[in-house]
């Protein structure tokens, strides 16, 4: 039986929890990752310290969000959910209590463990909460608020340490996680963790082989890797084209809305049969790839558009893929599917940039976005001509 295929739909109520709990670990991974480096009293000015916080955060999801997933089957999404919430809040005092460069290291290794705690629980339990025929609307949400995070954490963050210094962002980052945990344990119910059938390794390896886990979730490691080279990169050749830094942040905000807004529209096609899995999917790789392209021409319209046109594939791939992962999961593997998912989505993240920086360090940061490019495009492409008619 496959994930919620007679679940009812879940009140607005218990879904709204769920959405804070994905902005939460999308603003506290960017809002602190952007401003670790900043100007305030308590600032990092070693690159090399600067990069191993950066790493650490990002070890600690590859690492543990599997592992959570997996827990959170055999014992209950909301229990993983609201204990990665707490350990979140209390990873974040830490900081705030303790104010030196030792503890700095012990809250963002918390908090990196907290977030692969609750981050797959709340993806399952939008899954188990909702309807099969619903999962696009819920998962499009799901995406929007986590996007809508990504793109005020380095904003509201900056804000914060300018006011207060990264202690006083911490202590928002507390307050946020106590909240959201306060909310959750009121309004999300209790979902009995299902039977489950005994697995072994080598079960798991064939599942994870199989090509209903592997294509959805190489499509959202692929959007995330774009998603992170538009980020990192795109102000690089706003720069290069002589561009301020007005123009090129406004690039970089104009990629973050397009993927939130384009969530919710996809998942609402899809549920109402105007899209499908495969499709959107493979309209969003191509659509990334031709941002990228957009990418390689010079000056404002060339990062615009590549901006622009990697924010709507982005946000095309991300609830369908999540929509196809439950489809096909049995709802008792829910947790280690989207778990292992993000896994996935955390190696793109970091795979991505370190593709087109090896390229561009070897040629040009162009040639870098070329190559991304034709990776991209090459599985849709091949897809396509396989499905033409001989003679076609």
């Amino acid at each position: 039986m496959t994930a919620s295929a007679t679940a009812p739909t879940a009140p607005a109520r218990q879904m709204w929890p769920l959405y804070a709990a994905g902005f939460t670990t999308a603003f506290g991974a960017h809002g602190i990752a952007a401003n670790l480096g900043g100007s305030s009293r308590d600032a990092v000015t070693s690159l090399m310290v600067l990069g191993s916080l950066l790493a650490l955060y990002d070890g600690a999801e590859v690492l543990l969000k599997p592992v959570f997933g997996t827990i959170a089957d055999r014992v209950g999404a909301r229990p993983v959910l609201l204990g990665g919430l707490v350990a979140f809040t209390a990873a974040s005092a830490v900081y705030v209590v303790a104010d030196s460069p030792g503890w700095l290291w012990a809250a963002r290794l918390g908090q990196g463990a907290a977030a692969s705690a609750f981050s797959p629980s709340a993806s399952a339990l939008v899954a188990r909460l909702n309807p099969a025929a619903k999962h696009g609307r819920a998962f499009g949400s799901y995406g929007f608020f986590k996007s809508i995070g990504y793109t005020l954490g380095p904003l509201l963050g900056g804000v914060l340490v300018w006011a207060g210094g990264l202690r006083l962002l911490f202590a928002v980052l507390a307050v946020l996680g106590a909240a959201v945990a306060v909310w959750a344990a009121l309004a999300v119910p209790v979902v009995v963790p299902l039977p489950r059938t005994r697995q072994t390794v080598l079960d798991l390896a064939r599942r994870l082989t199989d090509p209903a886990f592997l294509a959805p979730t190489a499509a959202l490691a692929a959007a995330t890797a774009a998603l992170s080279v538009g980020v990192g990169f795109l102000p690089v050749s706003g720069r290069a084209a002589g561009l301020g830094t007005i123009a090129t942040g406004a690039a970089v905000s104009l990629l973050a809305a397009c993927a939130a807004v384009v969530q919710p529209w996809a998942g609402r096609a899809l549920d109402d049969g105007r899209l499908t899995t495969r499709a959107g999917i493979t309209a969003g790789l191509l659509v990334i790839a031709a941002g990228l392209g957009c990418a390689m021409l010079p000056g404002l319209p060339g990062v615009l558009l590549g901006a622009a046109m990697i924010g709507v594939g982005t946000g095309l791939i991300t609830p369908l893929g999540f929509v196809a992962l439950a489809a096909t999961t049995p709802a008792e593997r829910l947790g280690q599917t989207m778990g292992a998912a993000e896994l996935g989505r955390e190696l793109g993240d970091a795979g991505g940039p370190l593709l087109v920086a090896a390229v561009a360090t070897l040629t040009t940061l162009t040639h870098g976005y070329a190559v991304l490019a034709v990776l991209l495009a090459t599985g849709p492409l091949i897809v396509l001509v396989r499905r033409r008619p001989l003679g076609g």
